[in-house]
């Protein structure tokens, strides 16, 4: 059987529960707001990080899907040097107010004296802003250790959540309740595992916003199927 008819015809009804990808991909769900979202990048930001969720947040748009993704800092608009070097042009203003859904990718969490997580850390804008930014409805999003920035905002304080394997202790230490998994959804926080998990992070928003029919299509034009599990709570109104 053809893998869009097996999924949409699947139905899981299992909550708080670590359901394969596949089966994640198929459980039917309303749909939540996905279609301002905003991919937050600072110095040292891991380029496939934010990568990953621009490119399928993109092809989604393609296939009809009315996503709109913008870069922004903190900082307001500036250039942005990733981890590899790449220079990224940063127009946008930091307006949390304009979206649906906020994208934090990771970068280094070894050296507080070099770009990357831990360096934003210890400087605590972008910390503050997330958690000036927090309101009903508005999904907060992890890319790899992007999860510690969260943790550093007090935002995933006893809930379910992930990072990459390396640095799930740190995140523990923030009051994460820490899952194996390649994505946790816990309604308005939404983080994933290490670096490539962001192709499922932003897969996993897509299907939940629009449906399986396009995140599908999305991964047949990456040429990707998603992988690992998907661990997923009870859905709530957002505090």
């Amino acid at each position: 059987m053809e893998r869009r008819t097996l999924l949409q015809s699947a139905a899981v009804a299992t909550t708080g529960a670590l359901l394969p990808a596949d089966a994640a991909v198929a459980r039917a769900s309303a749909p939540s707001p996905l279609r301002r979202v905003h991919i937050v990048l600072f110095d040292g930001v891991e380029e496939l990080d934010f990568a990953a969720p621009l490119e399928v947040l993109d092809i989604a748009g393609k296939f009809g899907a009315p996503v709109e993704t913008t870069l922004v800092t903190c900082d307001g608009p500036r250039t942005v040097v990733a981890s590899c070097g790449t220079r990224i042009e940063v127009r946008a203003p930091w307006a949390p107010d304009n979206a649906d859904v906020i994208i934090v990718p990771g970068g280094d969490v070894r050296d507080p004296a070099r770009p990357g997580v831990a360096m934003e850390i210890k400087r605590g804008v972008i910390p503050a802003a997330l958690r000036a930014a927090r309101r009903s409805r508005l999904v907060m999003a992890s890319v790899c250790t992007g999860a510690l920035l969260l943790g550093a905002a007090g935002l995933v304080r006893g809930r379910p959540c992930t990072t990459h394997r390396m640095s799930r202790d740190k995140l523990a230490e923030q009051g994460g309740r820490v899952i194996d998994a390649r994505v946790v959804d816990d309604d308005d926080l939404v983080t994933s595992a290490g670096v490539t998990s962001g192709l499922e992070l932003a897969l996993w928003l897509v299907q939940r916003g629009h449906g399986v029919d396009v995140s599908l299509d999305v991964e047949r034009v990456l040429e990707y199927e998603r992988r690992g599990a998907v661990y997923r709570t009870t859905h709530r109104q957002p505090a």
